[in-house]
């Protein structure tokens, strides 16, 4: 009998909430640490906020407004652990990528307050917070000076702080895209984008050596090579998770604690493959041009409100950017490569709202200088980034298709690479094992099922082909041959199947 319209709904919409807005945790090993505390939270919050309210110095205008706004976001977050989705990801803790999701939402709100502000308010708002940046102007330093003058003491002397925060820039950048023709087509576009907006941001003009020696091959390049290098590593482990209670000797008992903040499984990432259609290319360059538009608001925001390069809110803005694109783009690749999802995440959401509000915030504000803007350069650029993206993406998903190394299965269109099984071994029954088809929407009966930790048998969840070893699944398999479908996996053996994983 076929589902029906409303079953379907209610499994679309539990599998949404699951598998991609708010997964849970299945290898829980410190109750005390997944269980609620909401009471002991509100009187331990509410505690503290009487006895600062009558205790602390209030004669100080200033001061009473910035202690009320940190003790506004401080009660935002605290609801957000209590209320908001933790996303894809549940390492090293659930209630941390729910502050992440609330950081987002709260930096969204900043953003539309500041819409609505003038640009001499904003700046107004700026120096009460930083009275530093009271004379600050915008960024005019000039690369592109004496460019045939090339030596060695010239290139060493152009490495600095910013040299280094590139490349480990690049190196974050690997570790979420992992795909070697989308980085790479992100970081030569880059360059072209600078070319297309020097006229309107001095400090995009650079010397030939400096955009190809120094950015593309030595930061680009070496931290795409390095971020790649650390996805193969990390993506060939088996992943056996050991309790800490099970752990005796502190050293490893404070080993365990340190790799709580690793990723429990890593999935591998196939943004192209021998099917892709014309959806999942396109998907593809709306990834591309969305790290475009982020990376020139960061550039035009701070030349517009007189932000210096090294000042502290850039800094902060980098890195709340960097946190809240790791659930985006997981969040984002699902709902390109799974058919069975049917919206974007909330996280998702949140960032290109994010995006799209800076974008305003940066047209508004500047206007004199976009007034100066040349439509033939814009033009181009936007001319370059289509054709050139769209033609590299479209060799990428060429390559996939003539040269498939990895054994791809063509019945099932599954971005997740499945281990090489044995011949000796039994073939796997997709409705006994609980394995998933991700991008063909195949769910099978286990896919819902939780971890049965009285018989400590390990049932699938999700994606169950993501992170699971070689010798997990012959173990399980040979268990349920041998045991009349018993299968007996040890607690300290526990493979977290996709769940929080990276």
């Amino acid at each position: 009998m076929a589902p029906s319209a409303k079953d379907s709904v209610i499994e679309d919409d539990q599998y949404f909430r699951v598998i991609i807005n708010e997964r849970s945790v299945d290898d829980i090993s410190l109750d005390f640490f997944y269980k609620p505390h909401t009471i002991t939270l509100l009187v331990t919050c509410i505690s503290g906020l009487l006895y600062f309210a009558f205790t602390r110095d209030d004669s100080n205008q200033e001061q009473n407004i910035w202690n009320g706004l940190s003790c506004v976001l401080f009660f935002f977050l605290i609801i957000s652990v209590l209320a908001f989705p933790n996303g894809p990801f549940t390492r090293p803790h659930p209630a941390i990528w729910r502050i992440v999701f609330g950081l987002s939402v709260f930096y969204f709100m900043l953003l539309l307050f500041i819409l609505f502000q003038t640009r001499t308010d904003v700046r107004k708002m700026i120096i009460w917070l930083y009275p530093e940046l009271k004379d600050s102007g915008p960024d005019e330093k000039e690369y592109a000076v004496n460019c045939s003058e090339i030596s060695v003491q010239r290139l060493w002397s152009s490495v600095d702080v910013f040299i280094l925060c590139h490349f480990f820039g690049w190196v974050t950048k690997a570790l979420l895209i992992r795909h070697y023709g989308i980085l790479w087509t992100i970081s030569v576009m880059w360059e072209i984008t600078e070319i297309a907006f020097a006229h309107l941001l001095p400090n995009f003009a650079e010397c030939w050596w400096d955009a190809i020696v120094l950015d593309i091959l030595l930061c680009n390049g070496l931290g795409i090579w390095l971020g790649m290098w650390l996805c193969r590593k990390l993506e060939i482990r088996d992943y056996h998770w050991e309790s800490i209670k099970d752990i005796h000797s502190t050293t490893g008992k404070l080993r365990r604690a340190v790799l709580q903040f690793t990723p429990v499984s890593w999935v591998y990432v196939r943004w192209m493959d021998p099917n892709s259609t014309t959806m999942r290319i396109i998907a593809v360059w709306i990834l591309i041009v969305a790290f475009q538009m982020v990376e020139l608001n960061t550039f035009f925001l701070k030349h517009i409100l007189y932000i210096p390069p090294s000042h502290m809110l850039n800094l902060i803005r980098l890195l709340l950017i960097c946190l809240i694109s790791a659930p985006t783009i997981r969040q984002y690749y699902v709902y390109v490569s799974d058919t069975r999802c049917k919206r974007v995440g909330t996280q998702l959401w949140v960032f290109c709202a994010i995006m799209l509000t800076e974008m305003i915030i940066c047209i508004k504000f500047g206007l004199q200088m976009f007034r100066q803007t040349v439509a033939t350069y814009v033009i181009t650029w936007l001319c370059v980034q289509m054709v050139g993206s769209f033609v590299c993406i479209y060799l990428c998903a060429l390559f996939a298709e003539r040269w498939n190394k990895w054994k791809y299965d063509h019945d099932m269109d599954s971005p997740i690479r499945k281990p090489r099984m044995k011949p000796s071994m039994p073939p796997i029954d997709n409705n006994s094992d609980g394995t998933m088809d991700c991008a063909s929407g195949r769910d099978t009966q286990s896919s819902r099922n939780k971890i049965d930790k009285e018989n400590g048998s390990v049932k699938d969840v999700g994606k169950s082909s993501i992170g699971l070893s070689h010798s997990t699944k012959a173990h399980k398999l040979r268990s349920r041959s041998h045991s009349d479908k018993k299968a007996h996996v040890s607690t300290n053996v526990k493979s977290s199947i996709g769940n929080g994983s990276l």
